[in-house]
């Protein structure tokens, strides 16, 4: 049995999701390989060869894989993915792209979302907008997932697997890459923090969305926003959580001035506690919340901000 991942990473930064993915991969055994596909990633091939378990690195570095598009990360996978037994993505913007796509070109059946693996072919995700829990056994010869990497535990450094590069012939896309957005690299990374400080609409304004990046920067958390406030110009896409952005599962989430929308609380159904600050004692997030604090969060927020700094 042997196992390849796709390695992830964001302006030319590796992601700790990768490392949680090889933890994921671990569950399952036999020797684990992670590819990494881009334009001038040698050093961040590098980087990956010290993760602790990776048997080798497949090193596919060419200007064509720029901006991974699906269609062409596809083409290089068809080939590259033969000899395994597995192939496992982030349940990023990537990976939700590639897998399903790779896998009806195989004729396979793609796993989504994986949060829980019991053995090699049997796995756990979400279903119902996180209301409940779905087991699937599959008896697919190669499985194709997405994995929620945010719910296992990242494996340690120490490792010098050796790197190997991929032959690459002519490729070309049907793609036009026209921009990207993205947020400050030198914040934690809001998909893998052990701590997630959220806002909603009940901030009014972006300045007031303010106090949160404060609060953040004190307890060293990822920063993260519902729909609503996405939508009202308070923060970027990227920072949005639920259904429609990004899945979580940090250690502690503070949801602050959050209703408790049923898209927004799929998105954070693996969180281990909740603390939620509201005005309305009522809101389904208090009713999700460990601990609940009811009270105007532009009175609450600077004091809390002021007491944990000190």
């Amino acid at each position: 049995m042997s196992i390849l991942i796709l390695a992830e990473y964001n302006e030319n930064i590796l992601s700790s999701s990768t490392s949680r993915l090889v933890g994921a991969a671990k569950k399952i055994g036999g020797e684990i390989d992670v590819l990494i596909v881009g334009d001038d990633v040698k050093n961040l091939a590098q980087q990956l060869a010290k993760i602790a378990g990776v048997n080798k690195v497949l090193l596919a570095n060419d200007r064509v894989f720029k901006h991974q598009k699906a269609d062409v990360l596809c083409k290089i996978l068809k080939d590259i993915i033969i000899p395994y037994s597995h192939f496992f993505a982030s349940s990023n913007s990537v990976g939700k792209a590639v897998i399903p796509r790779l896998a009806a070109e195989l004729d396979f059946m793609p796993i989504s979302d994986v949060m829980f693996i019991h053995s090699k072919n049997k796995f756990d995700r979400p279903i119902y907008a996180g209301n409940a829990i779905e087991t699937i056994s599959t008896k697919e010869k190669k499985i194709l997932a997405t994995i929620r990497s945010s719910a296992f535990v990242p494996v340690e450094q120490g490792n010098d697997a050796k790197i190997e590069n991929v032959k690459i012939g002519e490729i070309k896309s049907k793609v036009e890459f026209i921009k990207s957005t993205n947020v400050n690299s030198d914040k934690v990374d809001l998909s893998t923090a052990a701590i997630v400080v959220a806002g909603g609409q009940a901030f009014e304004s972006k300045e007031n969305f303010q106090m949160l990046y404060e609060l953040a920067d004190v307890l060293n958390a990822g920063v993260g926003a519902t729909r609503a406030a996405v939508d009202l110009g308070f923060a970027p896409n990227e920072m949005q959580i639920g259904v429609s952005g990004k899945i979580i599962a940090p250690e502690l989430y503070i949801a602050i001035g959050i209703s408790g929308a049923l898209q927004h609380l799929a998105g954070i159904s693996g969180a281990k506690k909740i603390i939620a600050i509201n005005s309305d004692a009522d809101a389904p997030m208090m009713k999700q919340a460990d601990v609940a604090l009811v009270g105007d969060l532009k009175t609450i927020l600077p004091e809390l901000i002021k007491k944990l700094a000190q």
